[in-house]
């Protein structure tokens, strides 16, 4: 647990200390002008001042300014496609306003992450790290949509240093999620100026000047990124929900993401008070159908039951959406839900099933099964009202185009934020833009372009769209790819590189196949029965993979090869020259004919002699 040391005590004890220092210093004096007796009876006179003084501290009324809260839920959710969605909500209520001197005596609320936040002057702050992509077709809308890859978005108080602190502040959050957010600078950013707004309360307007979003659509989510998301919570990994985030079940899914989001929210209705509210998800979508049986479960799922509730929690529930059991009724809930509530919502009903992780600690380990009676037959999907794709068109690697389809399902037209995010090595040629609909040409509501400038910043377009009912709107606009210095082509040139998803936001009209908490929601149990006139969605597509014109890397090597074979070849020959001595030895065809003439001669030049 962690120790906060609050306000209206820390001035008493500041005074305890100083007087405790005032003794030993007398304590010092009377060792050095005193004799053994007095120096004893010094020491235990001001043994009993400070014994008395300790004893008074239990009288003294600290009252704790720390007023906060602790929520974990979980929602299980079965998919038509025959996938079990699962998302884990860890939600932190603090009262108190966002500002430096507030993070440093915290209880609940982990201090790293407010540290970050107070340091840099942020008002909202928003990461998520994702691998796979979420397929709005086939499993509806989440309850908090994050793109594949690494996404970060804050909001700052005012814009003055604004990029030194958004600089700052990712590479704080690098260090404290494990991730690669220090790649993160002005020359992948944006300020987008609709499809992002504040979600929480703000004193004054605020401008897209006090934004900041970027992008790393090739970070990959792994165990390290884990570990130091659980090490947020009160509880850790040890009590509560949180046990069963188990690193081999969790990255063996077809999708999943973890996100953290910090905002401030109005603590009542006149808006006279604020509270930081923290709320650090995940969500899992595992594939059932893969297995030999229908059959699954918490243990199933995640590898491991549920022991207890984290002792810190106020609210610890899970929950079941069995609204797709209600016609077929093909499985049933093991133990039984003791509550079952009907969420009416847009004109969507829902059936949850409720089950409170506090009333089920003394039963032992607690596991929800869902037990198949009977086969379960997948029928034909029912697309949500709005989703898009997005690809590229063209070959070779010098020119191409992009294209995005938005689907409306809906019977009414549809307004639509569009945002292109582009990198700065992939000019696009805005006078190619098409967006055309059943052959007819539209024109955008509101257009805003900025280009981008090689190596400082990319392209920003970002339009508002009026979409015909039950149509295919498609966005279309050509584009070069930009020839780049050898020293930035990533190790694995060949593969590629990434181009973040087109984001697109909307007010939908209707609850179908919408799970999203609203705007004013904290908890998963705020978005039962929260029927409002709109209901805010945002899409991301697909990432995309594009080939640049790659030089051949392997050239250097080859011409580093041979250069080195040739000057091994020329200079053992030529070290050998200038270095050695060139003596003639006479050969020795036969030895025994060079033995005799040597003989012979010896003799004669004996009998001369």
């Amino acid at each position: 647990m962690r120790i906060a040391v609050y306000p209206k005590c820390e001035k008493f004890l500041t005074s305890i200390c100083e007087w405790a220092k005032g003794c030993l210093k007398i304590i010092q004096l009377q060792l050095q002008s005193c004799a053994k007796m007095r120096t004893a009876f010094a020491m235990y006179f001001i043994q009993a001042l400070i014994l008395s003084a300790i004893g008074d501290v239990g009288f003294v009324s600290c009252t704790s300014d720390v007023d906060d809260a602790f929520n974990e839920e979980l929602m299980l959710k079965p998919l038509p496609s025959g996938h079990v969605y699962a998302h884990f909500q860890f939600t932190t209520l603090w009262r108190t306003d966002i500002e430096t001197e507030t993070f440093q005596h915290s209880r609940l609320f982990p201090r790293g992450l407010g540290e970050i936040i107070g340091r840099h002057n942020v008002r909202e702050l928003h990461v998520s790290l994702t691998e796979g992509l979420w397929r709005y077709e086939k499993w509806g809308y989440p309850l908090q949509d994050t793109g594949s890859g690494a996404e970060v978005y804050a909001w700052f108080n005012d814009d003055r240093r604004i990029d030194e602190n958004w600089k700052s502040l990712t590479n704080a959050l690098a260090g404290l999620l494990c991730a690669s957010l220090n790649f993160v600078d002005v020359s992948n950013s944006l300020s987008p100026d609709f499809t992002f707004r504040p979600s929480g309360a703000v004193p004054r307007p605020l401008n897209s000047s006090c934004l900041r979003y970027s992008s790393l659509p090739r970070e990959i989510v792994c165990t390290e990124n884990l570990t130091p998301f659980k090490k947020l919570l009160p509880c850790d990994s040890k009590k509560g929900l949180a046990t069963l985030l188990n690193s081999a079940y969790i990255h063996n899914t077809n999708y999943h993401s973890i996100a953290v989001d910090v905002r401030p929210v109005c603590t009542n209705a006149a808006c006279t008070q604020t509270t930081i509210e923290l709320r650090q998800t995940i969500s899992l979508v595992y594939d059932t159908m893969t297995t030999d049986s229908q059959d699954w479960s918490v243990r199933k799922l995640f590898g491991i039951g549920l022991r207890s509730a984290c002792p810190l929690a106020t609210l610890s529930h899970v929950y079941v959406d069995v609204t797709d059991n209600e016609t077929s009724e093909t499985y049933r809930l093991v133990p039984e839900p003791p509550e079952t509530l009907i969420s009416l919502r847009g004109g969507q009903e829902n059936r949850i099933a409720v089950y409170d992780i506090k009333s089920f600690s003394n039963a032992g380990m607690f596991n929800v099964a869902a037990v198949h009676s009977k086969a379960k037959i997948y029928g034909i999907e029912i697309p949500p009202v709005l989703f898009a794709n997005r690809y590229v068109v063209g070959y070779g690697q010098e020119r191409g185009g992009l294209v995005t389809k938005l689907h409306n399902n809906y019977w009414k037209p549809l307004d639509v934020v569009l945002l292109e995010n582009i990198p700065w090595y992939i000019p696009v040629y805005t006078h190619t833009i098409r967006i055309t609909c059943q052959g007819k040409l539209l024109k955008p509501l509101i257009k805003r372009y900025v280009p981008g400038r090689e190596r400082e910043r990319p392209y920003y377009l970002e339009m508002v769209l009026r979409l015909p009912p039950r149509s295919v709107t498609e966005f279309s606009i050509e584009l070069d790819y930009l020839f780049l210095k050898w020293q930035e082509y990533p190790p694995d040139a060949n593969h590629g590189f990434y181009m973040g998803p087109a984001i697109i936001t909307s007010l939908l009209p209707t609850a179908r196949n919408y799970t999203a908490l609203p705007q004013d929601g904290s908890t998963i149990s705020s978005s039962f029965n929260a029927s409002r006139d709109g209901y805010l969605v945002q899409l991301r597509t697909e990432i995309l993979l594009v080939s640049l014109p790659t030089p051949d890397f392997s050239m250097p090597y080859n011409v580093i090869c041979l250069a080195c074979t040739a000057v091994a070849l020329a200079f053992g020959p030529l070290h050998n020259i200038t270095t050695k001595r060139l003596v003639l030895k006479p050969s020795k065809k036969n030895k025994l004919v060079s033995y005799i003439r040597e003989k012979l001669s010896k003799t004669k030049v004996d009998k001369i002699e």
